[in-house]
């Protein structure tokens, strides 16, 4: 039987990681970057220009979102860790999306790396 970390391995032997280094690059090539974590987690500071679907909605958010229907996108995804974008970028393969990457390390290593990251304001009621 397999578990969490089994699944994440075959994805991620399955599809295109691209390494810290070379994550800004394929971010300014994508057509789209893509969030796969939760809300809460994408409010507490997310990369630039990302877009959040959470990873439970990926395959009906691409279904009903006629600006990310097109197999042909440009698609770079992160999670946390690299986890879940793994699992979401085969997912996407899987649905017939020809050009889908992950961030290995996901948001924690473009973090440590001293990446720009957005964090909406709080509203000030002062």
């Amino acid at each position: 039987m397999k578990n969490a970390q089994d699944l994440v391995m075959q994805a991620k032997a399955a599809i295109h990681e691209v390494t810290m280094a070379d994550a800004e690059d394929a971010i300014r090539q994508a057509d789209v970057l893509i969030d796969v974590r939760e809300a809460d987690e994408f409010a507490a500071g997310h990369l630039p220009g990302a877009v959040l679907v959470p990873r439970g909605l990926l395959e009906f958010k691409l279904s009903g979102t006629p600006a990310l229907s097109g197999r042909d996108l440009k698609v770079v995804l992160y999670c946390k860790t690299s986890g879940r974008a793994a699992l979401a970028a085969q997912t996407m393969q899987a649905m017939g999306y020809l050009n889908v990457s992950s961030i290995a390390g996901g948001f924690d290593a473009w973090a440590a790396a001293g990446k720009t990251l957005v964090k909406p304001e709080e509203p000030s009621f002062g």
